[in-house]
Formats: C-alpha cells, sequence, structure tokens
C-alpha cells in the first residue's frame, strides 16, 4: 500500500473491544488534522463516546463515522490502541499498515501472523528512547496518567490523611510514600504525592535521578549497586544480576516497613516483572497500609499481587488494577492521539503513506514489513521461543529492570514501570520546601 495518493489512502479508527479500554487512537483534533491534508478518515461509531468524543465531533473533523466494524479494518492503515485480538486480526486487509501498541516481544504469535499476511505493523511501545522522538513516546505519556492515578488510588485507599494538619483536636503526621522507580510514572507520582502533602521518598537505579527526586521535594534512597549495563542500545530496561536485586530488595524492605504507601513502577519489555517486595516485607509493613503495583500485567512488583484485583493480606491493601491510563481516558486519550499524530508526520506525506524506512525513528517502531518481522529485539525473542530452555543457573530471581532515557537526549538507565524519564518540570511541581 506504499505509495498511495491522497484521494485513496484511507485510514481506519475502529472501537476498543479490550475488556476496560475507554481510550480511543484518535480524536477528532488530530482527525482534523489528517482529513485536511486529504486522507479519508472512517471512524467506527460510538469509538471515542468513553473517551467523550461524540460521532458529531469527528463528523465536524471531516471523518466519515461508519457503523459497521469491517469498514474500518478494511482501511489501507489502521490505528487502534490495544493490539488487536484474533477476530480482528483477521479483518485487516492483507497488505495494510496496523498501528497500535502491540507488545510485540509479548506476543510472537501475533507478529507471525501478522508478518505471514503482509500486514505491515508499527508498535507505539517501541518508539526509540530519543530526544527527537519524545513527542511520539506513548509509553511516556501514558505513564504519566499510571502515576497520577495510582496516588490518588492510594489516597483513597489509605485510612489516615495524606497531609500533616494540625487541629483543635491534635496534630496529624503527614504519610510515609516510597516509590519505587524514578521514570514517568515514579516522577509524576511523587509530584502528585507531595501536592497532597505526604512526605516522600524514592528509590531508582541510578543516582543520576537524584537530583530530579529532590526537585519534587522528595528524599532520594541511594543503593550502591552496579547498574552499567542495564539499558539496551535503543534506551530500553535490560535485566540486571542477581546480586544487584538481591541489595535492592533489602533495602527496600526496610523502607517499606516504615512507609504507609509503596508504589512500584518496574518493568522490563517483554519480560516478567522484577520481583522487588516480598511477602515477608508485606507482613512488616503497618496494618492500613497500602502498595501499588504498576507491573502488575506483567506479574507485579510485589510476590503477592495479582493482576486487576486487590489483595488483603495482614491488613495491608496490595492493588493490581491494570490498564490504569484507561481509568483517565479523556486525557489519556488525548495524549496517545498526539502520540499518534506525530508518529503519521512521519509516515504520511502529503496526503501519502510514504515512510522512509531509514529514518531512525521509523525503523526502530515498525515491527513487521515485507512479510518479515524486522524489529530486532522482537526477532531475538523469536529466536528465544523457538530454542530449547536453557537452566536457571541464578536462583530463579527475576532481576530489576533499570532504564532509559533522560530529557536530553543522553542514554540514562533508570528503573521505571514505563522504561522513560522525564525531567521533574515536566512532572508538574517543583519543591519550594526544605
Amino acid at each position: 500500500m506504499e505509495g498511495q495518493t491522497a484521494s485513496t489512502l484511507t485510514v481506519g479508527v475502529p472501537r476498543e473491544t479490550a475488556p476496560g479500554e475507554r481510550r480511543v487512537a484518535m480524536t477528532p483534533d488530530t482527525v482534523k488534522r489528517l482529513t485536511a491534508s486529504g486522507v479519508v478518515v472512517k471512524v467506527e461509531s460510538g469509538a471515542g463516546l468513553a473517551s467523550g468524543h461524540s460521532d458529531d465531533a469527528y463528523v465536524a473533523a471531516g471523518a466519515t463515522v461508519v457503523p459497521d466494524t469491517d469498514q474500518v479494518y478494511d482501511a489501507q492503515v489502521v490505528i487502534k490502541v490495544q493490539k488487536p485480538n484474533q477476530d480482528e486480526a483477521a479483518r485487516l486487509r492483507r497488505g495494510s499498515t496496523l498501528i497500535a501498541l502491540l507488545q510485540p516481544m509479548s506476543n510472537i504469535d501475533l507478529m507471525r501472523d501478522l508478518a505471514e499476511r503482509d500486514i505491515t505493523t508499527f508498535s507505539m511501545d517501541a518508539i526509540p528512547r530519543t530526544t527527537r522522538a519524545q513527542s511520539m513516546d506513548v509509553l511516556s505519556s501514558q505513564a504519566t496518567v499510571a502515576g497520577y492515578k495510582a496516588v490518588l488510588m492510594a489516597a483513597d485507599t489509605l485510612p489516615r490523611f495524606f497531609p500533616m494538619l494540625t487541629t483543635a483536636a491534635g496534630s496529624i503526621v503527614p504519610a510515609k510514600v516510597l516509590v519505587v522507580g524514578a521514570g514517568v510514572a515514579g516522577l509524576q507520582a511523587i509530584a502528585t504525592a507531595r501536592r497532597l502533602g505526604a512526605v516522600v521518598e524514592a528509590y531508582d537505579t541510578r543516582p543520576v535521578v537524584k537530583e530530579q527526586v529532590e526537585s519534587l521535594g522528595a528524599k532520594f534512597v541511594d543503593i550502591p549497586v552496579d547498574t552499567s549495563d542495564a539499558q539496551t542500545a535503543g534506551g530500553y530496561a535490560k535485566e540486571v544480576s542477581t546480586e544487584t536485586l538481591r541489595k535492592q530488595q533489602e533495602v527496600l524492605a526496610d523502607r517499606a516497613a516504615r512507609s504507609d504507601v509503596v508504589i512500584t513502577t518496574a518493568a522490563v519489555p517483554g519480560r516478567p516483572a522484577p520481583r522487588l517486595i516480598s511477602r515477608e516485607t508485606v507482613e512488616r509493613m503497618r496494618p492500613g497500609s497500602v502498595i501499588v503495583d504498576l507491573a502488575a500485567e506483567t506479574g507485579g512488583n510485589v510476590e503477592l499481587t495479582r493482576a486487576g484485583e486487590n489483595v488483603e493480606h495482614n491488613g495491608v491493601t496490595i492493588m493490581g488494577q491494570l490498564n490504569l491510563p484507561s481509568t483517565m481516558p479523556v486525557h489519556a486519550s488525548q495524549m496517545y492521539a498526539k502520540n499518534i499524530q506525530n508518529l503519521l508526520d512521519l509516515l504520511i506525506k502529503g496526503g501519502a503513506f510514504a515512510p522512509d524506512y531509514e529514518d531512525e525513528i521509523v525503523k526502530g517502531t515498525v515491527i513487521t514489513r515485507n512479510g518479515e518481522i524486522v524489529h530486532e529485539m522482537t526477532r531475538q525473542r523469536l529466536a528465544e521461543s523457538s530454542a530449547p530452555a536453557a537452566p536457571n543457573t541464578e536462583g530463579g530471581q527475576s532481576p530489576i529492570s533499570a532504564p532509559n532515557r533522560e530529557p536530553s537526549g543522553t542514554s540514562t538507565p533508570v528503573l521505571t514501570q514505563d522504561g522513560a524519564t522525564q525531567s521533574a518540570e515536566a512532572a508538574g511541581i517543583r519543591n519550594s520546601q526544605s
């Protein structure tokens, strides 16, 4: 389909069908920009309702709203939030292009199937972690939502105030919050907890983020470990040694035991989440304490986490809610759609689909093309899945993540839920207190 003219290029925006998914891939504002260039945009009826966008708003933006799902999937370019299920994948026309959060390293069979059907795919969670690509970085934008909402959930569940209060009935000491990981989600969690008046401390595998943590009014927990090889060349998380993990667990156990709220954000793309908080650590925490595990979808950073559930153990609540961005669909969709728009600026020129596959962002984001899986990390995972399992000589522990990039564009490994960092200013708060 490459080289399509403006009069024939059609973009389809289907309604999301994944359970609990309320976001939409394109908002009327982003649709308007496409239609102005001559691209035909078909939006499935009701696609934007859960995120506050009516069918009429899409029509006003120049889109064609269609009631038939097949008409949307018949487009040359289909844009989604979540990866397609089996039925949706089967609806894609041969030779078309799909853009979504595909999680390719965790969905090898889907990638193989799409490649065999000559479908070109771009995964929004594979955007290279560079300064130039920041405006397309969906992991960062959605982690902003997750970090913010995690604190609100914790504050709503915690049976005590977050801020210090001085009242006629006595003084209330502030809640103590521990944030594990100072990536985008972690920094936003720090900023939000500080806005609510909590005393916050945060840990990250690299001390280089100490300044950002402290600028938000939090205390940085320093654990001297070696993370010199903690990220890929593209800026994504890699696993670290078992010894490093052990040291981290020991210190975090002591800190968690003294905290009212713990928010964990550590994940490695395509791998099980590193186990940071053990059952024993949870049992050391005070009754009424709350843990929000943002890595629940990939197994959790907490031993007792159950994906999609809230678990109470010895009076401590462990929250494993999935897909937090979807709980705030208006702004999450707005940010996702803006990321999509910026990527489309690279893929669509003058109304024609004409990606430059030598461009570092395009090259890093494309997963399947010309009947093959072309994304290097996904190809490696495909090879691993086809090879005999190697014996585990590390005691069966999952190492902790430690990536990613600094806003300046320098590669800086940090522990994070989404594999990205942002400046403290971007988290929306500066420290005005000692």
